[in-house]
């Protein structure tokens, strides 16, 4: 699974990317300060097994905080969109390329309004945002086309001709999309087209295609990012109104970054994605530091509740995904061979079932399953077992 953090230029995505992960990344006012993709590690939060146990866990990867489990997932920063960039403006066709292996997207917005279409510094309130919505809708929509329409003639009338089904080809065709045979039977159907012959599909069934396929396999979430500056606040109520069938979350990157760093040198004490901090214990901070902490307070965690940023990544994962967290662990034992605690937390599909959880663990668990349990229930259950978020699992395996 990855999570591609998307945009036009200079609205803030890489500060967004650094404050997900700290990872070294370039930051700067102009556009394209991103020239090829960055890649990192994030960290979904979610509710520790240990708390369940009543013992505390030693995360083998990601880290847990007050019984608060932080699970990475990869992530890629890709360069800024610019209107045209389907037609190759800008960096766009890098740009394309290099989403074709995001699983969603975080579309970063500028809802201050700082920043016009070509990705230029303007006073702030001065650009709608509402524009970049659409307008990246419109790139991700032609890109698509543009991908079928490269060989569709020739595809299609070898569909045709060699009595395939549609569903099928299709989907075999366009895999690199993440594409499923399921989701494409489910839209030709209910599309009407044309299951005998591929080649009457008209170019405006082929753009509405295109289009439906797009918000599958590449589902949205949008940071209104800024949202503590000008009139940023005012113009995440109207991304909200004008956009209801996006979830749209308000965030303040730059306020995220602040207080990971702070915590990172032991200023203060912060749990990413809760509503407010506490200075560290000894910790002596200068009236500048002191200053910039109170603004994040008052302007951004006291007013949403977050910075934001925790959530955007989250909400992607848990809600646009519908991914689970499940944790190994043993009916009589939770630690491992090397007496680490609940050491691991896998990130499934939906509909993983027990099967799916022991090949996730090792390919032998899985080739020789015989059954797995439910730690928390102490039942048994069979390799058909649909399994749920935060779900601890025993696989009992014939080796």
């Amino acid at each position: 699974m990855i999570v591609g953090v998307v945009g036009k230029a200079n609205v803030g995505k890489s500060t967004l990317f650094k404050a997900m992960t700290l990872a070294d990344v370039e930051i700067a006012n102009y556009p394209f300060a991103t020239i090829k993709p960055n890649n990192g590690v994030g960290f979904v939060r979610l509710p520790c097994a240990d708390a369940f146990f009543n013992v505390q866990c030693n995360p083998r990867e990601g880290f847990c905080i007050n019984h608060q489990r932080f699970v990475p997932v990869n992530l890629i920063d890709v360069a800024g969109l610019v209107p045209g960039a389907h037609e190759g403006k800008g960096l766009g066709n890098q740009f394309l390329d290099d989403l074709r292996q995001a699983h969603c997207l975080i579309h970063v917005v500028d809802a201050a309004g700082t920043t016009n279409e070509r990705g230029e510094p303007i006073p702030a309130g001065t650009y709608d945002p509402v524009n970049d919505v659409k307008f990246l809708e419109v790139e991700m929509d032609m890109w698509y086309l543009g991908i079928f329409k490269r060989v569709w003639e020739k595809f299609s009338r070898q569909i045709y001709l060699e009595k395939q089904e549609p569903y099928k080809a299709i989907a075999k065709q366009f895999s690199g999309l993440n594409v499923t045979e399921n989701m494409i039977k489910e839209l030709i159907n209910k599309m009407n087209l044309d299951q005998e012959n591929a080649t009457k599909w008209t170019e405006d069934q082929l753009f509405r295609f295109a289009k439906e396929l797009r918000k599958r396999t590449k589902p949205m979430i949008i940071a209104a990012n800024k949202v503590d500056i000008g009139v940023g606040a005012e113009n995440f109520q109207r991304l909200k109104k004008e956009f209801p069938d996006y979830t749209i979350i308000a965030c303040s990157a730059e306020s995220e970054l602040a207080l990971k760093e702070a915590s990172k040198h032991k200023l203060i004490s912060y749990v990413p994605g809760d509503a407010d901090f506490q200075p560290a214990d000894g910790a002596k901070l200068t009236e500048p530091q002191n200053k910039g902490l109170s603004f994040i307070k008052e302007n951004v965690l006291d007013k949403f509740g977050s910075t934001g940023v925790q959530e955007v990544l989250n909400r992607a994962v848990f809600d646009l995904l519908k991914y689970i967290a499940i944790f190994p662990g043993g009916l009589n034992k939770l630690e491992d061979q090397y007496g680490r605690t609940l050491p691991d937390c896998f990130l499934l599909p939906p509909g993983s079932t027990a099967l799916d959880f022991a090949f996730k663990i090792h390919t032998d668990l899985g080739q020789h399953f015989i059954r797995a349990i439910d730690v928390k229930s102490k039942r048994p259950v069979g390799k058909e077992h649909m399994l749920n978020n935060l779900d601890v699992i025993e696989i009992i395996a014939d080796r």
